[in-house]
């Protein structure tokens, strides 16, 4: 995907080397070995970037990736610990962009997205209705869409060229794809940081149904590593912990951008460029933004 970078971002010599549906990439010659990712308001769906986007997303979506960084004990590509790395720059940058934006490590990504399922839903549950499995895994008989899983599951997916849909593996062909030793050493870094990120949110009154991870391998260290974002409501399902134990309509409800993605379904017949999304939608979508953010980090 193509993009324009930021002209106050190049005035700083970083250029615009990358744009994703999301994240936007800059380096720099005076930076060698790192990288900018910054975080825009952009919203897709259904493989499209929509119109407009969600006002403070980017900056959201930052704060949460910085706050789990801080909170899990597994390397991550942030150039330094705090202030999302920004503080290693000798020129710093624009507040607004500052806000979204994260100093990281490059590193040698691996083609896999890690995915980690707790619970029952989603493309998960499509397939266990064909096939009593999910990614290759057989699942017990009897379980309905949004149950819970004996235990949680890792249901890795290859990451396709740019443009091109990502497709659900087995963990036999992740092992084909980097190997046996870092296959294991991926699959058990996802369930050990799914494990742990779960139990901080059930402690706020919120359930991690299910995320994706990525990671790639530090060349100085040779340590893989956690990248790109982390356990955001882009990357990953959360619901309501009380709506869910209540039962009803609602209680899958998630903490991202479903609300867009129900209502472009019910207005969209995925042909051609997608309607603008309505106002009333936005700030929806937002405010469930903000809510998760406010749930998960705000004392209690």
């Amino acid at each position: 995907m193509s993009g324009i970078g930021d002209p106050r971002l190049e005035a700083l010599r970083w250029r615009h080397e990358y744009a994703g549906k999301v994240r936007d990439l800059y380096l720099s010659d005076a930076e060698p070995g790192r990288a900018l990712v910054v975080a825009s308001d952009r919203v897709s769906a259904f493989d499209h970037v929509l119109s407009p986007g969600i006002p403070g997303k980017g900056a959201l979506l930052t704060q949460l990736s910085l706050w789990w960084f801080s909170r899990l004990e597994v390397p991550n590509h942030l150039v330094e610990p705090t202030a999302g790395g920004l503080a290693a720059l000798e020129s710093p940058l624009p507040p607004d962009v500052a806000a979204r934006a994260m100093l990281v490590k490059r590193l040698d990504m691996f083609p896999i997205e890690a995915v980690v399922r707790g619970y029952l839903v989603g493309s998960g549950w499509v397939e266990y209705q064909a096939s009593r499995s999910v990614c290759g895994i057989p699942l017990p008989a009897g379980l309905s869409n949004g149950d819970r899983l004996p235990e949680p599951i890792y249901t890795p997916a290859y990451k396709a060229p740019l443009g091109e849909h990502d497709e659900n593996i087995t963990f036999a062909q992740t092992v084909e794809l980097v190997g046996a030793t870092d296959a294991a050493a991926i699959r058990d870094l996802s369930l050990h940081v799914f494990s742990t990120a779960s139990a901080i949110a059930e402690e706020r009154g919120v359930i991690l149904a299910d995320t994706k991870f990525e990671f790639g391998r530090d060349a100085a260290s040779g340590e893989i590593t956690l990248a790109d974002e982390v356990l955001t409501s882009d990357s990953s399902r959360y619901w309501d912990a009380e709506a869910y134990a209540a039962g009803g309509a609602n209680r899958l409800d998630s903490f991202d951008k479903q609300i867009v993605r129900d209502w472009l379904a019910a207005h969209w017949d995925k042909q051609g460029t997608p309607p603008e999304l309505p106002a009333e939608i936005v700030e929806r979508t937002a405010a469930r933004y903000r809510e998760l953010i406010e749930r998960l980090t705000l004392p209690r």
